[in-house]
């Protein structure tokens, strides 16, 4: 027991000495206190900032490519509509002194109207990352282009199921600022998807033009 006190009497002054915030460092001068507030100071300055954005707008398919020699795709479903969420974090021109930079994660869905009646409704939901960049600070007008890698799963209306492939997408437009926190934008948007088909090696090629109007906030 005496020997269990009489280390607890060594050792927690050398605990409390070795995690005070007051210590000097010895090479430098400056005290163990300073640099932690300047660190806070950093942290709270810079703290990445987040937007939000919705859009909604008009998708036009504009291509089908299917090579497979067996169940061609026959549905027929060209225009329709579509709706997305973007949640995005800054990662340039924080400082305001370089235009900014975002990489965002969309959730969207989008609807294909029949264009005749053998043909059938169809849907997609898509999910994955895109970055954005913005040309211009703080200006009334900034254009801003953007690239995405997501995956999308499509249904077919009175078929069980759905098929899942991948899409790239390109866009460009301008934000429009506003005197509040809120910025509208306008954008056009290209995106080429990938679909497998069973039995066969080949996929199925859609390619969709969008035009979107939204807010971000």
């Amino acid at each position: 027991m005496k020997i269990k006190i009489l280390f607890l009497i060594l050792i927690i002054p050398v605990l409390l000495f070795a995690t005070s915030p007051y210590k000097t460092d010895a090479v430098t001068g400056s005290t163990k206190l300073q640099k932690i507030d300047s660190l806070h100071k950093y942290i709270n300055i810079n703290k990445v900032p987040k937007q939000y954005s919705l859009e909604f707008g008009y998708r036009n398919l504009f291509s089908v490519i299917d090579n497979s020699p067996v169940f061609p795709y026959i549905n027929s479903a060209s225009q329709g509509y579509g709706f997305l969420f973007d949640y995005a974090w800054q990662l340039s021109g924080l400082n305001k002194k370089r235009p900014a930079v975002f990489i965002t994660v969309p959730i969207g869905y989008s609807v294909l109207m029949p264009d005749n009646a053998a043909s059938k409704r169809i849907s997609l939901l898509s999910y994955g990352w895109t970055t954005r960049h913005e040309f211009g600070i703080d200006k009334p007008i900034t254009p801003f282009v953007g690239y995405g890698l997501l995956l999308n799963t499509l249904k077919i209306d009175g078929t069980l199921g759905g098929v899942m492939g991948h899409q790239t997408q390109f866009e460009g437009g301008v934000n429009f600022k506003t005197k509040s926190r809120l910025k509208y934008f306008a954008k056009i948007q290209y995106s080429y998807t990938s679909f497998p088909k069973l039995g066969v090696k080949e996929r199925i090629h859609l390619q969709f033009a969008d035009l979107r109007v939204g807010v971000r906030f």
